[in-house]
């Protein structure tokens, strides 16, 4: 499909091509993850530069050739650029993009997992919970979203923590705004991490590099 089209979305990595150009890959809502090309963009008046980072979220003009996309022009409406001053938030959003990159496809759409993406990043930089709740909620969120719920029958749960079955239930089936604005106790944080990790060891056959570190930290 050739013409121009004007998608929004979220750049997940950038990577430099040629002197001065950069490849982008890009978490659309209307067509999953693409690959684009920003020409110029790592020169120093190019007005393609602050845009072609992670993080920055907007409306991309592109051009649609035979094989690949060009960007004619951007709309960044956030740059995220607070994320840079914690670390911890820079391996955390990190390991936010590098997911939504392993989960992404081309040609589907993906507006509800960006929109998580941009809530997840928001609350981290701005919500009173801890980071650490914030990934384990987007962790399983993603997961539903991607068709891999948790098993929740009675037959699993009933040996559970009913707060962190509610939680649970909560995390799947509210609204992406309301999705991080409750808090949990210790206990029910751990166990919510478990299933989390056991969700992530099953559907995810792929080393993510930012949470070694994230990990560590």
């Amino acid at each position: 499909m050739t013409g121009q089209v004007i998608l929004t979305g979220m750049v997940l990595s950038a990577m430099p091509v040629g002197e001065y150009d950069r490849r982008l890959v890009i978490l659309t809502g209307e067509r999953g993850k693409i690959s684009a090309f920003a020409k110029g963009a790592r020169r120093p008046n190019s007005t393609f530069m602050a845009g072609s980072r992670p993080f920055c979220m907007g409306e991309f003009t592109l051009y649609c050739g035979k094989s690949s996309y060009n960007i004619v022009g951007m709309d960044m409406k956030n740059y995220f650029s607070e994320i840079a001053t914690n670390l911890n938030w820079v391996c955390q959003g990190t390991y936010f993009l590098e997911m939504c990159d392993y989960f992404g496809r081309e040609n589907e759409d993906s507006r509800e997992m960006i929109n998580l993406l941009y809530y997840s990043l928001k609350a981290m930089t701005t919500a009173s919970i801890e980071d650490s709740l914030i990934r384990r909620i987007f962790e399983v969120r993603l997961m539903a979203v991607n068709g891999l719920y948790p098993d929740l029958r009675p037959e699993r749960i009933q040996n559970m923590n009913p707060s962190t079955v509610y939680a649970m239930e909560y995390i799947i089936s509210s609204s992406v705004e309301k999705l991080y604005t409750f808090r949990v106790t210790g206990p029910v944080l751990s166990e919510l991490s478990g299933i989390a990790d056991k969700l992530c060891r099953e559907h995810v056959d792929k080393k993510i590099k930012s949470l070694e570190i994230l990990e560590k930290l």
